[in-house]
């Protein structure tokens, strides 16, 4: 199970937010480079990186944060992003500068197309991420939700070739209210390419929880608030999660 600690970037500083509202953010550190850094010393194996600016606007907005974490640990470990990717420019970007893979979301529902196209021209490194309320998928830094299904869309995504899915359950985004592991087994059995659990996850229970359902097509989890308020311990947990799973 690959535990992967994000890094949620809002006007060059790392912040964690609650069920994505920008107004609902806490400041966690100044220094994006050296807290990627603290992730990498813990034994991090890849990180998450989310620009909240950028997925509003529709474009990328934290590039001196991205590349400070880029210069400090993109030689030792993948780091995937997302947030404001709308375009086949920003994508040969970011993986120039070092990123390992770009997470399509709000593109890849409104223009399927663009997310053909990604994934053509960029086998391996297109990850999309759904974000989705009770089923329904949501767009535009989860400030619309869509009539559309999630797991119609994660069947046809995976028809174009993406390497893998983020699931992001919205309601348990920050609250610390543990993991929807029905709903992420459900869509892990409804598509053959891995999928990467986000949201909710609080404490060592919810890595046992995922590790216990890994073999359904699980991948890893995005670790957010809970490795940043304590409830969770990251060199622990990817441990914990080692000795449960050990590859």
């Amino acid at each position: 199970m690959l535990l992967i600690p994000a890094i949620d970037l809002k006007d060059g500083r790392c912040v964690r937010l609650r069920q994505g509202d920008l107004d609902d953010a806490t400041i966690f550190s100044e220094d994006p480079g050296a807290m990627a850094t603290q992730w990498l010393d813990q034994g991090a194996r890849r990180l998450h990186l989310v620009d909240l600016n950028g997925a509003v606007a529709g474009k990328p907005k934290n590039e001196s944060a991205i590349k400070s974490i880029i210069k400090a640990v993109a030689d030792d470990i993948p780091v995937q992003i997302g947030g404001g990717i709308r375009d086949l420019d920003t994508i040969e970007r970011y993986l120039d500068a070092g990123i390992s893979y770009v997470i399509i979301g709000t593109a890849a529902v409104k223009d399927p197309g663009f997310l053909r196209d990604a994934c053509s021209a960029f086998p391996g490194n297109i990850i999309v991420g759904l974000d989705a309320r009770d089923g329904k998928v949501a767009t535009d830094g989860w400030s619309k939700l869509t009539r559309h299904d999630v797991f119609d869309l994660a069947a046809k995504f995976e028809d174009y070739g993406c390497e893998a899915i983020i699931y992001t359950d919205i309601g348990r985004d920050g609250m610390l209210s543990g993991v929807n592991i029905d709903a992420t087994v459900k869509l892990a059995q409804h598509v053959n390419i891995p999928i990467i659990a986000s949201g909710g996850v609080t404490d060592l229970k919810d890595i046992e929880a995922l590790c216990a359902v890994e073999d359904e097509g699980i991948e890893g989890a995005i670790l957010g608030r809970s490795i940043y308020e304590g409830t969770l311990d990251f060199a622990a947990a990817q441990d914990l999660a080692d000795e449960l799973n050990p590859s």
